[in-house]
């Protein structure tokens, strides 16, 4: 199902979009900025279907020949540009797909709207010439800028374009979108919307991801047992978790989520905001043997190991380190 109304969160965008719409004072360019799984892609096309729709009100029908083709991906009067490098948009693709395509009347829409991914990729050189039609845009036009990095479009661009900024959504949402689309259960999607603070795309990825499930169990496998691990046996875990360098963030994070949790339950002694609900035993267990200095010390050690990675530190000796911290008693 497509619609504003199955979007989770952005309440206040959706607001605007509509009034828009229900005023006809709909923008020629629109800058839609948030992190990367935020959402700016779905409210765009959402944004875009109903423009375009038959029934002229502020949810798209489904019904009508314009939402098919929208929900289908293959409407005429709703353009993705593309490029070919992986890191930039030429002038010459905002040429092509852009500047001497919008002179042509829509095909069969009251609007036709161009929705640019990753805007902020955009050379500056393909940004000026795009300039010219924001400022002079044909009647029917609508240009949509996506971007993770608003600062990145020139000033000039964004003194120009209607700025929407996505804000993250609440865990709970997350949580709850997880349990009833997805059939998560209620402690795996904990997890999965603690690890994707905010991001339904990001938390999607981790629902859906086996190598994600595979990462967690192992975490929780090393968190459980570090401290009665042989050193040997911990030397092992520690060399296969460093031939994992692109995940390691991400266990960096579950990390994370576990110490605070100890820490949250030593202080509280309350299991409801928890991440790791079902493995509340060892949870209280550490939290009886940790010292809140202990348990501050750890959590600085995963700062400081993050930062660490950024700056290309051995991988094998970072986590060491982080380990014989995690290790003191």
């Amino acid at each position: 199902m497509t619609g504003f109304n199955n979007i989770i969160g952005h309440e206040e965008i959706i607001r605007h979009l509509k009034n828009a719409m229900q005023t006809g004072k709909v923008s020629h360019s629109y800058i839609f900025t948030g992190e990367p799984g935020a959402g700016k892609k779905l409210l765009a096309t959402t944004f875009a279907m109903t423009l375009q729709c038959e029934a002229g009100g502020t949810e798209p029908c489904q019904k009508c020949d314009s939402c098919k083709k929208a929900m289908g991906k293959n409407h005429p009067d709703i353009i993705f540009v593309s490029h070919e490098k992986p890191e930039t948009i030429s002038i010459d693709e905002i040429r092509e797909q852009v500047i001497h395509d919008v002179d042509i009347k829509p095909y069969c829409s009251p609007h036709k709207i161009y929705i640019i991914p990753d805007a902020e990729m955009m050379t500056p050189q393909a940004q000026n010439a795009l300039l010219k039609t924001i400022e002079e845009p044909p009647e029917y036009a609508v240009i949509m800028l996506l971007t993770s990095n608003a600062d990145a479009l020139l000033p000039t661009i964004r003194s120009r374009c209607v700025r929407l900024d996505l804000k993250v959504v609440d865990d709970s949402l997350v949580k709850k979108y997880l349990m009833e689309h997805l059939h998560v259960p209620d402690y795996q999607a904990e997890l999965d919307a603690s690890y994707a603070q905010g991001s339904i795309g990001k938390a999607k990825e981790a629902a859906t991801s086996e190598e994600f499930s595979r990462m967690t169990q192992n975490a929780l496998k090393l968190l459980k047992y570090a401290n009665t691990m042989e050193v040997y046996e911990l030397a092992d875990e520690i060399k296969n978790l460093s031939t994992e360098k692109q995940n390691i963030s991400d266990y960096l994070d579950i990390f994370q989520f576990w110490f605070r949790d100890v820490l949250m339950f030593k202080a509280t002694r309350e299991i409801d905001n928890l991440v790791f609900k079902q493995e509340i035993n060892f949870i209280k267990e550490q939290a009886s043997v940790r010292s809140y200095e202990n348990l501050e010390k750890i959590l600085e050690a995963l700062q400081k190991t993050k930062v660490r990675l950024r700056a290309n530190v051995n991988l094998e000796l970072a986590l060491e380190l982080l380990f014989l911290t995690i290790r003191e008693k």
